[in-house]
């Protein structure tokens, strides 16, 4: 089985530290793609994040909400994508669209339940992607999901 490098937020005696270290690539179940993601970016809700680890010891967490990459590999039944496809993650995994519930907090990638992307990969929902615009990098794709939800919202 091929290996990935990660980072994950692990406290320790002196605070919390960001471990790199390395893992099985996931593979994508029904519904599903593999990301190889080739940008993340930071936001001020990662420091959040950061403080909530430190208080609340939500150990091994992988950080970052914000990536772009492109499509591996597709899991059983993905048929909205292909494999190459230029994407970026959703900030919220499972809010697809409509009204916010509450409900869908617990799928914010890289927060308190759901790991981020700081990884060379990434599974998620097929529904949890849009598709980079042809004009942008995946760097600057990467800095789009949390300040377009946030804009989204104000409007």
């Amino acid at each position: 089985m091929p290996t990935m490098q990660l980072y994950r937020l692990t406290r320790q005696p002196d605070g919390v530290k960001l471990i790199l270290t390395e893992a099985p690539a996931p593979e994508p179940g029904p519904g599903e793609v593999r990301v190889r993601i080739e940008a993340a970016s930071l936001n001020y809700r990662d420091l959040l994040v950061l403080d909530g680890v430190s208080r609340n010891g939500v150990d091994g967490r992988i950080p970052l909400s914000d990536g772009a990459g492109h499509i591996e590999a597709l899991g059983p039944g993905a048929t909205r994508w292909r494999e190459g496809d230029r994407v970026a993650a959703s900030f919220f995994r499972d809010w697809i669209s409509g009204p916010f519930h509450s409900r869908y907090m617990a799928s914010s990638l890289g927060g308190n339940a759901t790991d981020g992307v700081l990884a060379e990969f990434v599974v998620l929902p097929e529904t949890a992607l849009v598709a980079t615009p042809a004009h942008l990098t995946s760097i600057e794709a990467s800095t789009l999901p949390c300040a377009a939800v946030t804009a989204w919202q104000a409007l």
